[in-house]
Formats: structure tokens, C-alpha cells, sequence
């Protein structure tokens, strides 16, 4: 079948310059024969394939290069996705090529632990060229943030901390806005993010950004955008709460903050917010204090649509998105540099 997808990309570039002729009037491009016949590894094994190759007698340069096998190409992209997915995963670079044998077999060449290393490198490559884009044009509805506390060490640092934010664009497109790194998610840390999104260009703060509890984000957000909405993050407020209460409460507690953040209206998320401070105040008066003090901003998303509610009362988004780089560095031990630390991330 790669064969014959390849024998089709050759038609189709004879057939483009099918109108181009010498001066004797035969056609200019002509096949000629094929390259040295080499194997790719595939996720249904190795394959042996021959690359056609072409003669442009006009003098012109045409060329032959196969998208579905480029030049030198050993790995099918299905097989090269595959690596970082199981370095995310926890397999060792001096695990890979065994894993690799054993979901491929024997025939798994070309990926010894090298392999990862230079994926390392390329990942620390682009998220450094990513992280210099220019964001004039970028405009946000709402982010999500988060600092991930990940364990890791680095050169000078006995823990690293992701400073993440996710955004959402007007057209309801989800990206990556900013992915960086700070000392415990300190103030001075995201201020350093946020006015770096300043200096490439970025004009305004989304009109509400969802985060949990670390007070460094909020003050900084108000140092460098401070029209911008505080949402916080009902999953880590309800974490919160429980935390403070004993387990044989926990079931009804979470059934009676639930009835909080999914009331139809802001009314009866207040009235249902005042029922779970009389229930449980008297007694866990700890558990309250947690909810109460940030009241208002845990109801913010009642300001906006309320098709967007169900995507900005958490910071799922980021959640989800960075579990497989929880799961790496927990397994990730050793001393790394900050620019492997961030290609990871990203």
C-alpha cells in the first residue's frame, strides 16, 4: 500500500509537469528508475520501499520527494509519535529500545536511547522558538492557570514549578499561551510571565482567567492586567473544603458544594452557599472560613454565557492537558537542565 501511494505522488508530479518539453518536443520530466530500496519502520513493522526518482532533461531541478517517505527517512510518523508518548508515560531513554522491541519486535531499528535524547534537544529547540513568537494579533476570552510543582531539580533550583496558561480565543479555539517556570508559583514569578506576554505584543488580559488559591498569580494579575476577571477553581476550592472536614462528611459536604457551582442562577448558588455555612459552620468552622473567603470570585463565571460555565468553574483544561508531564516527572529523578525541563512541558 506505500508502494503504491508513492507510485501515485509520482503520477501526480509527471503528470504537474506533463506541459514542460525539451526542444526536440518530448516531456522534460521523466521517471528514472529508483533510488536504493531501504526499509521503514512502521507500527506494522519494518517495510521495504524503493523511491522513484525523476529527470528533468530542461535543466529546471525538478525533484522527486516523497511526503509519505522523505529523504533519509527511517521512521514512519506514526512510530516517531510513538517515543514521546512513552517517554510521557515513564519508559527510560535506556528502556525505549526495549519497549520498542517488544510492541514491534525484533525489527526495531534505529531507535536506541539516542533517539529520545535528540528528541530532548528538538522539544527544548521549539519551545524556545515558540516562546519568542509574537502575540500583537493574540486575543483571549478566558485562561486557565496553573503552577504544576513537578519535584524535578535543575541547575540551581531544588524544585521547578510549571507556570502554565492555556487560552481560548474568540472563534472558541483552545492554545497555549504561555508555558515558563518560577520558584513556587511566587508573585515575582508570574509577573515575569505575564509582562514577557506584554513585551511580545499581547494587548489585553483575557476577560477572565481561572486559577486555584496562589495568591502570586492573582496579585501579579492585577499588577499587569487588572481588568481582567478572578475565577477560582471549584476542583481545588472543593479539595480544599473536604480537606478541612472529617471523611464521614465528606459525601454529603460535596453533594451540598456541588449544589453550589451547578445552581441555575447566582441566586440560588447564594442561597445554596449560605445553606453549607449553616450546616457546617458551627462545627467545622475551619471548612467554612476556606469557602467563604473567596465567595465572590468563586461565583464570577455566572457573569458570563452560561454555555461557558461548565468550562470556566475549574481549571480542568489544564489538568487533563499536563497529566502525562506529571506522570513523566514523577518518575524523573535526576538533576535536568531548565531547557529539557521546559521542552517536556510543551
Amino acid at each position: 500500500v506505500i508502494q503504491e501511494a508513492i507510485e501515485v505522488e509520482l503520477a501526480e508530479l509527471l503528470e504537474q509537469f506533463s506541459n514542460v518539453k525539451t526542444l526536440s518536443g518530448q516531456r522534460a520530466v521523466v521517471r528514472n528508475g529508483y533510488l536504493p530500496e531501504r526499509e521503514v519502520l512502521t507500527g506494522a513493522g519494518p517495510i521495504a520501499v524503493k523511491v522513484p526518482k525523476v529527470r528533468d532533461r530542461s535543466g529546471s531541478g525538478v525533484k522527486f520527494n516523497s511526503a509519505i517517505v522523505p529523504p533519509y527517512v527511517r521512521k514512519s510518523p506514526r512510530v516517531s509519535a510513538a517515543l514521546p508518548w512513552l517517554y510521557l508515560k515513564g519508559v527510560s531513554t535506556g528502556d525505549m529500545s526495549e519497549a520498542l522491541s517488544v510492541l514491534l519486535g525484533d525489527d526495531a531499528k534505529g531507535l536506541s536511547a539516542n533517539v529520545v535524547s535528540r528528541l530532548k534537544a528538538q522539544w527544548a529547540d521549539e519551545h524556545a522558538h515558540w516562546n519568542q513568537r509574537d502575540l500583537s494579533a493574540a486575543r483571549y476570552v478566558y485562561w486557565w492557570v496553573d503552577g504544576i510543582h513537578t519535584g524535578l531539580r535543575s541547575e540551581g533550583s531544588d524544585g521547578q514549578c510549571l507556570l502554565v496558561i492555556i487560552g481560548v480565543t474568540p472563534d472558541g479555539r483552545k492554545e497555549r499561551v504561555a508555558i515558563g517556570d518560577g520558584y513556587r508559583e511566587s508573585k515575582a514569578s508570574w509577573v515575569e510571565v505575564l509582562l514577557d506576554l506584554k513585551s511580545r505584543g499581547l494587548q489585553a488580559g483575557p476577560l477572565a482567567a481561572v486559577g486555584d488559591g496562589a495568591m502570586g498569580f492573582w496579585a501579579a494579575l492585577e499588577e499587569v492586567f487588572p481588568t481582567t476577571r478572578a475565577q477560582r477553581c471549584w476542583f481545588h476550592k472543593m479539595g480544599n473544603v473536604l480537606n478541612a472536614l472529617p471523611k464521614s462528611q465528606h459525601g454529603r459536604a460535596k453533594a451540598d458544594l456541588q449544589a453550589i457551582w451547578m445552581a441555575a442562577t447566582r441566586a440560588d448558588a447564594y442561597a445554596a452557599f449560605d445553606r453549607f455555612v449553616t450546616i457546617y459552620g458551627a462545627k467545622y468552622p475551619k471548612a467554612t472560613g476556606v469557602l467563604t473567603k473567596d465567595r465572590d470570585s468563586l461565583l464570577t463565571f455566572y457573569d458570563f454565557p452560561a454555555e461557558h460555565w461548565q468550562h470556566i468553574r475549574t481549571t480542568n483544561a489544564i489538568e487533563s492537558t499536563f497529566a502525562t508531564v506529571r506522570h513523566r516527572t514523577t518518575r524523573t529523578r535526576n538533576c535536568v537542565s531548565r531547557a529539557t525541563f521546559l521542552g517536556l512541558a510543551f
